[in-house]
């Protein structure tokens, strides 16, 4: 049996003296408010003297909020989570931080919400990093030209309405226009470009962005994407932040040199979300411009797009917008904000919907004031005259209406804009690479497509495919390397569609 190790004599007087000259631990003060009042996505706390704006506060029940309202003995809380756990007289703490959302690689091939949060049963997003969702946009020195091209796969936007990275393109038009599926197929034509993509659900029914996720993995590109949803039975609050979270997740990856495609579906409801949000919260209305500051959380938010220098990190970030319009009133006062904040905008006309032009991209109207100087020289040697072509075209179709007597070079100009309207027809899904749009558009604008009906020329555009890949991919490095095409690159695309067209005549003929 081993002795037990002996306890030193301590002297009990000197221990206490030990313990009283210790250090304490310095005095923390803590602010606890209580919540006033609660109904529909927002509190009324007071007892917080020193909270800040749109800093993040954390109730008792687990639901966070973001101070919106600073009054005298009262604060104005936006609720990121249901209402129905606050409960008036609950404690509520401060966290001296802004509303923050995770970033980082982990979120690709994810749902989540707008603070980071899994939303598709896959387990929690495996990441450490988080940032604000509020940033400053890059300053003018940190940003660089639009150079480069965002390829679209839509022949009539990469045609005559151009999209460059780092640009703010608005997709606008009524409702039912294919304004979803337009940026949906821009997303699904990134799949050879290792451009990385963002699709933001604000106030979508859960059976729409679960139709987007299905296209997404559908065509290979969800685990490249990030979808984020706040939709219409969440909180107001969470619908509020998402496009914020959003874009400060494109940043995390522009800041790492990566290219990054964001659409921000739609503005409309973000904006309807805010109104409510500012109602609740009582704030005094002014005329027809409520909340007057709708303008400025629009402009904060889409200024943080861009082409940034190889200091502010070397990538870039391009801004899809959606905004809704009633009965075609592009005049209306969010459509307005947002056309005079962005650069450029692609309207989706009823009119053509109704004639079953898709997509139905009114070129009249639609503008791109950056992404010209980004399109490529094929493209823009090619489709020069487009818009000028379709515009007297439409002209001359709604003169004809009445029945006049034309002569032939009026009849040839309605034969050539029938066919270059045909050709410009595109189901949705289904993207189409650069080179084929080019020999499409060639065909086309020559005269090849003359007299075909829609039928006989959607046989033409779909028989092309194949040979176009596999005869003309030497075009297609250099159409990538942005070189001009040549009188010969013109006459093998020209020669490529007259041969589908003897094809396709031979398999209509009598002996078939």
């Amino acid at each position: 049996m081993t002795d037990a190790t002996p306890i030193p004599n301590t002297d009990p007087q000197a221990l206490v003296d030990a313990i009283v000259s210790a250090p304490s631990p310095a005095p923390r003060l803590s602010e606890i408010g209580h919540v006033a009042e609660v109904a529909d996505g927002i509190a009324i706390v007071s007892g917080l003297e020193r909270a800040l704006s749109e800093e993040l506060l954390h109730f008792a029940s687990g639901v966070q909020g973001i101070v919106l309202d600073l009054e005298p003995r009262r604060l104005g809380v936006v609720l990121l989570g249901s209402g129905d756990r606050v409960t008036i007289g609950e404690s509520v703490t401060r966290s001296h931080k802004v509303v923050s959302t995770k970033v980082g690689p982990a979120l690709l091939g994810r749902v989540v919400d707008a603070l980071g949060n899994p939303r598709d049963a896959k387990g929690p997003v495996k990441t450490e990093a988080e940032r604000p969702v509020e940033a400053e946009a890059p300053q003018i020195l940190d940003r660089l030209a639009i150079t480069r091209p965002l390829q679209t796969g839509i022949k009539t936007i990469d045609a005559a309405v151009p999209v460059g990275l780092g640009q703010r393109e608005l997709i606008i038009g009524d409702r039912q226009t294919g304004k979803t599926s337009l940026a949906v197929d821009t997303i699904l034509n990134q799949k050879e470009t290792g451009v990385l993509c963002i699709y933001c659900a604000i106030g979508q029914r859960g059976d729409a962005v679960a139709k987007v996720i299905g296209a997404l993995r559908e065509g290979g590109m969800m685990e490249r994407s990030i979808v984020i949803s706040a939709g219409d039975e969440d909180a107001a609050g969470l619908a509020y932040v998402a496009p914020y979270a959003a874009m400060t997740m494109a940043e995390y990856f522009a800041g790492q040199a990566r290219d990054v495609l964001v659409v921000l579906d739609d503005l409309t409801h973000h904006a309807r979300s805010y109104r409510e949000l500012s109602l609740l919260l009582r704030r005094p209305p002014g005329r027809e411009a409520f909340p007057g500051d709708i303008f400025y959380i629009h402009a904060r938010l889409l200024e943080r797009a861009g082409q940034f220098t190889t200091h502010a990190g070397g990538g870039s970030v391009t801004v899809l917008p959606v905004v809704e319009t009633q009965a075609e009133n592009l005049a209306a006062y969010i459509p307005t904000n947002l056309i005079s904040i962005t650069d450029g905008q692609i309207y989706l006309s009823p009119r053509l919907v109704r004639k079953n032009q898709f997509p139905a991209v009114d070129l009249g109207v639609s503008v791109s004031r950056v992404g010209g100087k980004a399109q490529s020289k094929a493209f823009r040697s090619v489709a020069g005259n487009l818009r000028v072509t379709l515009s007297q075209f439409e002209e001359l179709e709604d003169f004809a209406r009445f029945g006049t007597r034309l002569d032939e070079a009026t009849r040839a100009r309605l034969t050539r804009g029938a066919a270059v309207r045909a050709a410009l027809r595109q189901p949705e899904r289904d993207p189409v690479p650069a080179v084929e749009q080019l020999v499409v558009l060639v065909a086309a604008m020559e005269g090849h497509f003359d007299g075909l009906s829609e039928a006989e020329t959607a046989r033409v555009m779909a028989g092309i495919r194949t040979p176009v890949l596999r005869d003309l991919g030497d075009i297609a490095e250099r159409v990538a390397r942005n070189e001009p095409l040549s009188d010969e690159d013109r006459a093998r695309m020209v020669a490529l569609v007259q041969q589908v067209l003897a094809q396709l005549g031979d398999s209509n003929g009598p002996d078939a």
